[in-house]
């Protein structure tokens, strides 16, 4: 299994490709979807699906194009699965001045194990910086997709709508700091990092 790292959009958002040698998910594309279907074109690769970690403007600038451009479907949060199609509620009008939306998603995201074609893992609910926020642990390749919960030594906001610093803080250490300290975090924004790493190095939630 592979991943690919993409910042894209205009926040820089960390958009992954999780691939094999035929087939790709893609997470969270926050805009330039030219460059999305470059890179699978390159490498010969059939597109499956798009999951979201959220719905915030700058995770999903590409999703209307690409889940037409390659007729596939969209999964996301059941709490946010009225956001695509709101640009008050995913906050593009605020932030941009431009409406992004789209229609909304085929597939509901629930906690628990899930398989998409070839690809299987686990869907973690994490609350916090928004009310429908998840994570994507892919066990068998120790790597989690935590989308705008923790970073590099950071954290997600929680001054938006459905923000929440104590469910941010319950999401952080009751789900993501419970994987094995091996696991790399590959964040919405910024570098990746591990869990151990940020056990010990993340200024706003250490391990107790």
């Amino acid at each position: 299994m592979n991943i690919k790292s993409m910042s894209l959009g205009p926040l820089g958002t960390n958009c992954y490709i999780v691939y094999n040698d035929q087939t790709a998910l893609i997470v969270d594309p926050g805009g330039e979807s030219n460059l999305i279907i470059d890179f699978l074109d390159e490498r010969r690769l059939s597109a499956a699906a798009i999951l979201l970690t959220h719905a915030h403007f700058d995770h999903i600038g590409a999703v209307d194009k690409l889940r037409t451009f390659y007729d596939i479907e969209v999964y996301l949060h059941e709490k946010e699965a009225s956001w695509l199609e709101n640009p008050s509620l995913n906050r593009s009008v605020f932030f941009t001045g431009d409406e992004i939306k789209t229609k909304s998603p085929e597939h509901i995201l629930k906690p628990g194990w899930m398989e998409v074609g070839p690809f299987a893992f686990e869907v973690i609910h994490t609350p916090g910086h928004s009310p429908g926020s998840v994570s994507f642990v892919f066990a068998e390749d120790l790597y989690v997709i935590s989308g705008d919960v923790l970073f590099q030594q950071g954290i997600g906001r929680t001054d938006l709508p459905g923000g929440d610093m104590k469910q941010l803080e319950l999401s952080i250490r009751n789900h993501l700091y419970k994987l094995d300290d091996s696991f790399a975090v590959y964040p919405g924004h910024g570098p990746k990092t591990n869990i151990a790493f940020e056990k010990q190095h993340n200024p706003f939630f250490k391990e107790q």
